[in-house]
């Protein structure tokens, strides 16, 4: 069974249709790399499997459950929405970290709200929240930060930020990681760095839904390669099906217009 499985998703602003009917699954511990053109929808996928925008149209299902089912026309509740996106962890091009708080408090600050929700006697509470600092500095020496613990946003170059927003997503232990586009606000010297990290969260088995624009670092991370254009997926495949023997006439046209540019 797949562990994600997306059916028929539309999004539409106004009259403008930006998605027109996805379909993919992907199996627990896999890597979908997701690219294509600016403004073919890539974004616009991830944003509504972590529930930035709702789907007009469409069902996501994780482990089996339905999540959301657009032809239900049900508005979710601010619960069921944070709930559905407990399932997944989104890294954002721009980092979005939050410039008063230390790395050790941007990773801690979502699982130790979370933990507020509950009610638990002092005890449970003191020993959960131990808990989420032990994983969080274990998180923090996964993506090789061990000595910026106490640091700020501001003191760390932006492939350590982005290093940072890898642990933060991280720490809710999500089903599925998705990265929008992470190296595209770095200088081409820090690109490798956070890279790395991914590469290393795929030896360690994570699902992970990446969009770039990064061609061997697709070639190379992915286990299945979708190619959107105008909404639709136009081509899907393994790195080497897409890669080297592209069938679609825009799938050739954008590797040969991305092999120039990169």
């Amino acid at each position: 069974m797949a562990l994600l499985e997306i059916k028929n998703i539309r999004k539409s602003f106004g009259k403008l249709e930006v998605l027109k009917g996805i379909d993919f699954s992907l199996e627990k511990g896999k890597v979908l790399t997701i690219i294509g053109s600016s403004g073919s929808g890539k974004t616009t996928l991830l944003r509504c499997l972590n529930f930035l925008e709702t789907p007009s149209v469409g069902t996501i299902s994780v482990d089996g459950k339905v999540i959301f089912d657009a032809s239900l026309n049900k508005k979710l509740s601010d619960e069921e929405i944070r709930n559905n996106r407990l399932h997944f962890g989104l890294v954002f091009q721009q980092f979005n970290l939050f410039p008063q708080y230390t790395v050790m408090e941007n990773i801690t600050l979502a699982p130790k709200l979370r933990l507020n929700e509950e009610k638990l006697d002092k005890a449970i509470k003191k020993a959960r929240i131990e808990e989420i600092n032990e994983h969080a500095l274990e998180l923090i020496r996964k993506v090789d930060l061990a000595d910026k613990a106490d640091y700020y946003p501001c003191q760390l170059s932006g492939g350590q930020q982005q290093r940072v927003a890898i642990a933060r997503a991280l720490a809710l232990t999500p089903d599925i990681l998705c990265f929008d586009e992470p190296t595209s606000a770095l200088d081409p010297e820090l690109t490798g760095e956070v890279l790395r990290v991914i590469k290393d969260l795929k030896s360690a088995d994570s699902t992970m839904v990446i969009v770039t624009h990064e061609m061997d670092f697709a070639r190379h991370v992915s286990d299945e390669v979708i190619f959107m254009a105008n909404g639709v997926i136009e081509e899907r495949g393994t790195p080497e099906q897409i890669f080297d023997n592209p069938q679609s006439p825009l799938t050739r046209a954008f590797l040969n217009k991305s092999l120039e540019t990169f």
